[in-house]
C-alpha cells in the first residue's frame, strides 16, 4: 500500500484507506462518461475508498463504478450499505431491513459491480432519522441482520461488516460480530454521536461520518454558514466547506471522509481539505461552535 493518500490513511478492519475517499452517491444523476472522468481523476489522485450501495439509482452508481475502474485496482475498497432498496416511485427509496433483503442487495452489489465480494458492508439501521424509520415488518432486531451478514461473511461474499445511523448501545452490542467501521450523521455542529465516535476510537474502528456539511433535512444544519467557520475560513484562505470537513479529519484519527461531488473541479477541492492549516487556536474556536 502507498502511504500517501489524501489525509493520510486509517484502519479500515483489513484495509487500509486514504482518510479522504469518496462518496459515490451523486453519480446517479450523471451518464457514464461523467461519471467515469471523475472516479478515475479520483483513483488518480490517491483515493482508495469508495462508497456506494445499490440503491443509489437502482445500481446505476455501481454499473458507473464497474465501467470506469473494472478490473479494479488491489488497493482500491469499495464499500457498500444494504437496508434499503430503489422502488419506481415518487420517493425512489423504501427499507428492506429483513434478513433476506439483505442478502438480495448484497447479490445486487456484486452482480452490478463486478466483484466476488464487497470489502465492506454497513448495515443500516432505521430505527430512527435522519430518513426513513421502520414500522411493521421493517422492525428487525439487530441480532437477527448480524446474523446474516455473518453468514455472508462465512461464505466470502463480503469481507467485513460495518453500521450506520446506530445508537452508542447498539454499536455496543454488535461489537462481537467484529465491527469494522460506523456511519453516522455528524458534523461540527452536530456531535450527537460523539459517544458512538470515541467508542469507535477505543475499538479501533474508522469512524465515517454522513452529512458533515449538512443536508436536506430541515434539522441538520450546515457548519458552512456559521459565522465563526466563515471568519476562519476567509482568514485561512479556505472554503468554509474545507474547514469544516478538516475539523473532522483533526478531532479524531480515526476518521475517514467520503464527500461526493459530480465534478472533478470539486473533487480536487475536497481532497484539499487536507492541506487546511488548523494549529491550536483554530481548533479552539471550532470545538467551541457546537
Amino acid at each position: 500500500m502507498t502511504s500517501d493518500r489524501p489525509g493520510g490513511t486509517v484502519k479500515l478492519g483489513p484495509y487500509e484507506i486514504g482518510r479522504i475517499g469518496y462518496g459515490a452517491m451523486q453519480l446517479e444523476h450523471v451518464d457514464t462518461a461523467a461519471a467515469t472522468a471523475v472516479l478515475r481523476r479520483a483513483v488518480e489522485l490517491g483515493v482508495n475508498h469508495l462508497d456506494t450501495a445499490s440503491f443509489y439509482g437502482d445500481t446505476t452508481v455501481n454499473r458507473h463504478i464497474r465501467a470506469a475502474l473494472h478490473p479494479y485496482p488491489d488497493e482500491l475498497v469499495i464499500v457498500s450499505k444494504v437496508g434499503a432498496r430503489h422502488v419506481d416511485a415518487p420517493v425512489p427509496l423504501t427499507l428492506a431491513q429483513r434478513p433476506a433483503e439483505l442478502r438480495t442487495q448484497i447479490q445486487l452489489d456484486l452482480d452490478s459491480l463486478g466483484l466476488e465480494q464487497i470489502p465492506v458492508v454497513n448495515l443500516r439501521r432505521a430505527d430512527q432519522g435522519p430518513g426513513l424509520i421502520a414500522s411493521g415488518d421493517q422492525v428487525v432486531p439487530i441480532d437477527d441482520q448480524l446474523a446474516e451478514l455473518i453468514a455472508l461473511r462465512d461464505q466470502g461474499l463480503i469481507g467485513a461488516i460495518g453500521l450506520s445511523n446506530v445508537s452508542l448501545d447498539q454499536l455496543e452490542h454488535a461489537l462481537p460480530a467484529g465491527i469494522v467501521c460506523v456511519q453516522n450523521s455528524y458534523s461540527l455542529l452536530d456531535r450527537t454521536s460523539e459517544p458512538q465516535l470515541q467508542t469507535c476510537a477505543t475499538q479501533d474502528i474508522a469512524w465515517i461520518p454522513y452529512f458533515p456539511l449538512g443536508s436536506a433535512f430541515a434539522q441538520i444544519q450546515s457548519p458552512t454558514e456559521h459565522p465563526a467557520v466563515q471568519d476562519l475560513a476567509a482568514r485561512l484562505g479556505a472554503t468554509p466547506a474545507a474547514v469544516s470537513l478538516a475539523w473532522i479529519l483533526a478531532h479524531e484519527d480515526h476518521t475517514a471522509l467520503i464527500p461526493g461531488t459530480r465534478t472533478i473541479a470539486h473533487l480536487e477541492d475536497n481532497l484539499r481539505t487536507a492541506q487546511v492549516p488548523l494549529d491550536d487556536n483554530a481548533l479552539a474556536i471550532l470545538d467551541a461552535v457546537a
